[in-house]
Order: structure tokens, then C-alpha cells, then sequence
């Protein structure tokens, strides 16, 4: 696969790597930043009794009151301003007027588009006290998930950000989904490369200062296998287990990696008590 300068490419996906220069680099800080300031909105509401519409309406007010617009908003018809996903939703859920229940778990990922720069992160939240099981879900998850980022460095390759994530989630006896994968960000909201987590060290493309992108693994309790509901959007475990995400926007430096999308209050997983 080619890289190009994301300067000197149109603003839509080529098939090419785009490469940030410093510009983008500032652009992607301040649109995480917001975007994680979100997220940690969100987790000052999470309860009992709390819909995912009322999260919705949240997350929309937040981005207008901070200029900033949802991403998701009517992206190929979607019509809301977050997903949520419940339980045994791998990703893509919509919001509803169903009330989050005592036990739930719920990802909610959001993308604010901030001066044309694309925010993009997912964290779980645990609904009231949760069963042990969910909790090492989301620890796992998690971790999971840095353990991807920390594989992360120039001239390594995009396979070793999955290799770390697999050889970590499938000796806890959980599994990685396969259908859904990170992808490139930055001005263009789904972008080059795919950032699949599953691999083998040493393959798929080299990793270059300037990629921006996502890590976003979702782990499932039980078999890796999703579905598709028949609204073309939500995604579903086909056997009903539990699943969970955590997502973060990070570029390559030339020394490793920058996270884009941490969390101002130190939100960075369950249980959210601030820093």
C-alpha cells in the first residue's frame, strides 16, 4: 500500500495511507480532547433509568454547544449522533427509549468532527453493579486494547497491533471479532488503513510517523461470530454472549505513539472516578 501526504491528497478515501505533519497532529489533539470530554459526560449520567436517546441528546448538545458536529449524524443514513451498544450489541447500536437496566453494560462511541478534524473514541460503562463475568469483560477489553497502542512504533507493522491484542484476549477464554475492524482518521472519517485485531507480527503495512488511526477491538465471552439486524446498522454476538469495546485515536510518532482521544478527568475505564 502507498502513503501519501495528507496534504497533497483530496479529502476522501484513495486507497492510499495519508501521512500527518504537524498540522494534523494539532487538529486530531484538540477534536480527542473534545471528543473524550464527551465520553466523560456521558459517564456522569450512566444509571438505572437513563435511556440511550437521552445519551443521544447529550452527545448532540455537547457538540453544539462546543462547535462542533456528530459524525454519525445522518453518515449513509444513520440517524443519530452516538451509537450505543447494550450487552450482547458488538457495535453500532442505536439509541432508543428503552432504560438502561441495574447489570447492563453499554459502549457508547462517539465522533465529534471538530474544525474538519474527526475525534473518534468508544468506552464501556458498566449500568449500576454489574456480574463479575461482565466486569473482567471490560478489564480485559481494555487492556486489550493498550496493549494494541503500546505495540505501536515506527517501522513496526500494522499486524503486530493485532497480534498483541489476540495473544492476550484468547488465553482468557474470550475471543476477538473479526468483522469489524480500527481504521485510518483524520480528516476523512473512515480512512487507510484497516487496523484488524487479530495478526501476526511482521505483516500488513509498515508503520510510519504521520498514520493516524484507531485502535478499537471488540471482545466477545464467547465465540467471535456477529450478525447483522435487519436495520443494516446494529451488529449482534450470534450467541447472545456478552460483548464490549474500548476505542482510541492515536497517530505514530517518530519515537512511538500519541493517544489523541485520553481522558481529561482520567476516565479511562470502569469504575470512572476522577482523577
Amino acid at each position: 500500500m502507498n502513503y501519501v501526504e495528507a496534504a497533497n491528497a483530496p479529502l476522501r478515501k484513495t486507497g492510499h495511507i495519508k501521512l500527518y505533519g504537524p498540522e494534523g497532529f494539532a487538529g486530531m489533539r484538540k477534536a480527542g480532547q473534545l471528543t473524550a470530554q464527551a465520553l466523560d459526560a456521558v459517564a456522569d449520567m450512566v444509571a438505572p433509568g437513563v435511556t440511550t436517546d437521552a445519551i443521544d441528546r447529550l452527545i448532540y448538545e455537547f457538540a453544539m454547544d462546543h462547535g462542533a458536529y456528530p459524525a454519525t449524524l445522518m453518515y449513509r443514513g444513520y440517524r443519530f449522533s452516538v451509537c450505543t451498544s447494550v450487552n450482547h450489541v458488538v457495535c453500532h447500536g442505536m439509541p432508543n427509549a428503552r432504560p438502561l437496566r441495574e447489570g447492563d453494560i453499554v459502549n457508547v462511541d462517539v465522533t465529534l468532527v471538530l474544525d474538519g478534524w474527526y475525534g473518534d473514541s468508544s468506552r464501556m460503562y458498566p449500568v449500576g453493579a454489574i456480574p463479575r463475568r461482565a466486569e473482567r469483560l471490560l478489564e480485559v477489553t481494555y487492556d486489550a486494547m493498550m496493549l494494541g497502542i503500546a505495540a505501536i512504533r515506527p517501522g513496526g507493522h500494522v499486524g503486530d497491533i493485532g497480534a498483541a491484542i489476540q495473544d492476550f484476549v484468547e488465553p482468557q477464554h474470550m475471543s476477538v471479532v473479526r468483522d469489524f475492524c480500527g481504521h485510518g482518521v483524520g480528516q476523512v472519517f473512515h480512512d487507510e488503513p484497516n487496523i484488524v485485531h487479530v495478526g501476526r507480527r511482521g505483516e500488513g503495512p509498515k508503520l510510519v510517523p504521520g498514520m493516524i488511526f484507531t485502535v478499537e477491538p471488540m471482545i466477545n465471552l464467547g465465540r467471535p461470530h456477529v450478525k447483522v439486524l435487519s436495520d443494516g446498522w446494529t451488529a449482534v454476538t450470534r450467541d447472545r454472549s456478552l460483548s464490549a469495546q474500548f476505542e482510541h485515536a492515536v497517530g505514530v510518532t517518530e519515537t512511538g505513539v500519541e493517544i489523541f482521544t485520553l481522558s481529561p478527568k482520567g476516565y479511562h475505564q470502569p469504575p470512572y472516578i476522577s482523577a
